[in-house]
């Protein structure tokens, strides 16, 4: 079934209206069109808009676009049209390279528990048939199951007790399995063979055999893969593979997903949950068929990616890299306040909050996120954490993507020298950071 896809970016529309191509208007079959991203904030569910298109007047064909923090394809009209929202372009027609995004984040292990958040997948809609290279979330799952892989193998896989079914010959061990027995032995004149069950401790258990299994999936999509990014990404890509594959040497693949329906958690083993939800829904995203790792058109169900939560979990990469420990992540005050971080460094004691929105770069970027940030900042428990007194003002600083600028991490005096002071407040900063980006 052929279906109509529109391509454009996030951010449509955030300066002025954007006005939607004539043929793609002339395709809609309502005058109104509203898509939705939940998610929890602050212990709250707040909903933000993926895109919206409105049409323009009643006398009029035309369409208005507007496309916010959210790259991802979904249905416009259900199996007729659908929209592709692609990474943003800077002035040259550079596309933001969200996957080097991810890789840098997902190097800091504070980062693993919030995999839940950065993504949905709309699993129960119809699939959409695109071209691979258009194909946004099966990379980006790659790169997160990998990275947590490599977590898992650092520690050390989990080994624990398993059930194992073995035709022993000449003895017996656990439970002797009859029927098995009169079937493979018995009637085959095997008599001194017994097909036995018992429990072994090792690595050959249920979630070690299902990551492998996805693990087996990746290593034939790779290939494909390093057509699609850039010499960096995929270098990184291949050696976090290369580190992880020998330690499944021997474990089995063998395993249905019905076998693992839930798995006990383990504090040492925090990794396991999520890379386990990753494995199940990489073998779901290629239909369970290893066959679909290589086609050049392939089918996806609609998701959507929250890029604002990417670009806070990279400045999160980034403030560790060069602070450390001394960075607060998602540090909550009470019932209702939980900053972005909260920076303890002696010499750098600041709040500071990731924004991932353009109008930052203008003069004196948004009043509201002024007002918030400058909330937070005033909070007694802040004041208590970093040692002030209430004659201190506690500096806040909002950092925001500039695509058109230079700064790209936050080494040595970088967050100081660089920021630059709001004119209309004391002590408020912001900082522009360059994101990773690649040729569109």
């Amino acid at each position: 079934m052929s279906v109509n896809l529109l391509k454009y970016w996030e951010h449509c529309g955030f300066k002025k209206p954007f006005l939607l191509n004539e043929e793609h208007s002339k395709l809609l079959l309502k005058d109104n069109y509203l898509e939705q991203f939940s998610k929890k904030r602050n212990g709250k569910d707040v909903s933000q808009s993926c895109f919206e298109i409105k049409k323009k007047d009643d006398n009029s064909d035309e369409c208005y676009l507007n496309t916010g923090y959210f790259i991802g394809l979904d249905w416009v009209d259900k199996e007729k049209t659908a929209l592709f929202v692609a990474p943003k372009l800077n002035e040259k027609g550079k596309e933001v390279d969200y996957i080097k995004m991810l890789f840098s984040s997902l190097r800091h292990s504070d980062v693993s528990k919030e995999i839940n958040e950065l993504f949905v997948v709309k699993w129960d809609e119809p699939v959409i048939e695109i071209e691979q290279k258009n194909d946004l979330l099966t990379p980006f799952l790659v790169v997160e199951f990998l990275s947590l892989l490599k977590t898992v193998v650092r520690k050390g896989l989990k080994k624990s007790y398993y059930k194992v079914e073995q035709n022993l010959h000449s003895k017996v061990k656990g439970k002797i399995l009859v029927a098995k027995s009169i079937k493979h032995n018995l009637l085959q004149n095997k008599n001194l063979h017994t097909y036995c069950s018992y429990d072994e401790f090792g690595l050959n258990n249920k979630e070690n055999r299902l990551l492998k299994k996805a693990l087996s999936f990746v290593k034939r999509y790779l290939p494909n893969y390093t057509q699609l990014f850039d010499f960096d990404t995929n270098n990184d890509l291949q050696n976090t593979f290369n580190f992880i594959n020998p330690a499944f040497y021997d474990v089995s693949d063998v395993i249905e997903l019905n076998e693992i329906k839930h798995s006990k958690t383990n504090a040492f083993y925090k990794e396991y949950e999520p890379a386990i939800r990753l494995a199940k829904i990489i073998l779901k995203r290629f239909g369970y068929n290893i066959s679909n790792t290589v086609k050049d058109k392939i089918q996806t169900p609609p998701f959507w990616i929250d890029m604002s939560k990417l670009f806070e979990l990279y400045v999160l990469a980034l403030l560790k890299e060069r602070f450390n420990n001394n960075v607060e992540f998602q540090y909550k005050v009470g019932r209702g306040n939980e900053l972005d971080f909260l920076l303890k460094e002696p010499g750098f004691e600041m709040v500071i909050d990731a924004k991932y929105k353009p109008k930052w770069k203008e003069e004196n970027g948004i009043h509201d996120d002024v007002r918030q940030v400058s909330g937070y900042s005033r909070l007694k428990k802040v004041y208590d954490t970093l040692g002030f007194d209430n004659s201190k003002v506690v500096e806040a600083l909002i950092i925001y993507p500039d695509l058109e600028i230079d700064l790209k991490d936050l080494k040595d005096d970088k967050l100081i020298d660089k920021r630059i002071e709001l004119r209309e407040y004391n002590k408020i900063y912001k900082l522009g950071i360059n994101l990773p980006q690649i040729n569109n």
